[in-house]
Parts: C-alpha cells; sequence; structure tokens
C-alpha cells in the first residue's frame, strides 16, 4: 500500500440517550478500562496510524484526557470539543488535522480490533471510503412512514454498518461543508456515497458492537471474556 497521512478520530462526545443511567457510556469501566480506552489503545499502537484524536464534551475534557493518559502515549494525541450532533462532532475534527486519510470509530463500539485498522486504510488504495460491517442476519424492510412495505432487501447484499470506517479527508471535508445540518445524513458513508465515490464494505464481525444500552455491557463482557 502506498503510505499516506492516517489521522485516528475517536467519537466519545455523544449523549448516551438510550444507554441511561445519567452518565456517558464511555466512562463505564469494563475488565479494569473505560470503555473508549479500548479503541485509545489499539490505535496508540497500530504501525498505520500516524496520529489521534478524541472527540469529546468541553464538560468532560478533562476527565477524557484523565483516562487517556493511563496509557503510554506513542503518538500525538489532540483533544477537540464535539458538536450538538455527531455530524459536526466529526467536521470539528476533520477540520482540525491535514492529514490525507481519516479513520473514525466510535468510542463505544470497543471491540475493534487491529486487523480492521489495517483492512480499512489498506482498501484506501483503491477507495475513497471504506467501512466495516456485517451482513444482516435478518430480512429486511423498506416501508414508507405509515409503515407500508414498499421493497425487501436481498438479504446477501443487506449490510448493518460498523466503524472504524476511513476516507479521503478532503473529499470528506467538502460533502460535511456542501451537506451540513441535513437531517437525512445518518453516517459519513453516506456523505462519501452522495459525492459519487464507492464505499467498500469489508466484512467485520458481530461481535463488534456498540455499546447503545446499558444491557450491551453483559455482552462486551461476554465477548472479552470468550478472547481470553
Amino acid at each position: 500500500m502506498s503510505k499516506k497521512v492516517v489521522t485516528a478520530i475517536i467519537l466519545v462526545a455523544g449523549n448516551s440517550t438510550r444507554f441511561g443511567k445519567n452518565r456517558n457510556k464511555n466512562f463505564e469501566n469494563i475488565d479494569g478500562k473505560e470503555v473508549f480506552l479500548y479503541s485509545l489503545e489499539k490505535f496508540n499502537e497500530n504501525s498505520l496510524i500516524d496520529d489521534m484524536i478524541i472527540v469529546c464534551k468541553k464538560e468532560e475534557e478533562d476527565r477524557v484526557r484523565e483516562i487517556a493518559n493511563k496509557i503510554n502515549l506513542r503518538k500525538p494525541l489532540n483533544f477537540i470539543i464535539g458538536g450538538a450532533t455527531r455530524q459536526e462532532s466529526v467536521y470539528n475534527a476533520i477540520t482540525s488535522t491535514t492529514s490525507e486519510i481519516v479513520i473514525i470509530q466510535d468510542g463505544a463500539r470497543m471491540m475493534i480490533k487491529d486487523k480492521y485498522i489495517i483492512d480499512a486504510i489498506c482498501e484506501m488504495d483503491n477507495f475513497k471510503g471504506v467501512s466495516i460491517a456485517v451482513k444482516s442476519k435478518d430480512t429486511i424492510k423498506i416501508t414508507d412512514d405509515e409503515g407500508i412495505v414498499k421493497e425487501t432487501t436481498l438479504r446477501k447484499n443487506t449490510w448493518v454498518i460498523q466503524t472504524p470506517q476511513c476516507f479521503d479527508r478532503k473529499i470528506l471535508l467538502e460533502m460535511h461543508e456542501k451537506y451540513m445540518g441535513d437531517d437525512t445524513v445518518t453516517d459519513d458513508c453516506m456523505l462519501m456515497e452522495r459525492s459519487g465515490n464507492p464505499v467498500k464494505l469489508i466484512e467485520g464481525e458481530y461481535s463488534n458492537i456498540k455499546v447503545t444500552t446499558y444491557d450491551d455491557l453483559s455482552l462486551v463482557r461476554g465477548y472479552l471474556t470468550a478472547e481470553k
């Protein structure tokens, strides 16, 4: 693969609304480490990553810095204040770096593997956008606003998107600026698609879940135990 400068972006600025408990799920301690620290460690140790950014809330920055300092940082790490939405948080991060490639990770997706990072970055020789994903286990129906089925997807061609996701930073920045505030945009892959560039999906694993509800903590604990 050709060597380009790669910045890892870890998002921990969400509101954790569905998690409940009145706290940021990224700060939950799982097997002695906070949730987002699992992702930070992987990027910190990966030879293809040049520097890292953590996007966090202003009122949580001190705590995020304290947790990040628990590991021996081998790469430059910057802290960027997030926005009111995920799109704004990503935008704040990609405008703070001049790297050629950004690889974006949900801090709450703690089962990240080194292979996901390497495979995604290597595919950037051929594509402007790459994402880890898994094939849907279920049949997916597309409906109208009244819940009436309009289309059934082919299961073999239906994927559930995960992170990490890799992008050409310049193109992604242009698309963020073009569609800022558009609430039909649900992820960065969609922005890359709208630019006319195909997004390559790399098959990951079902264990690579995002901690969304409190019950998910039991699932990730089980996955971690199985890996030992």
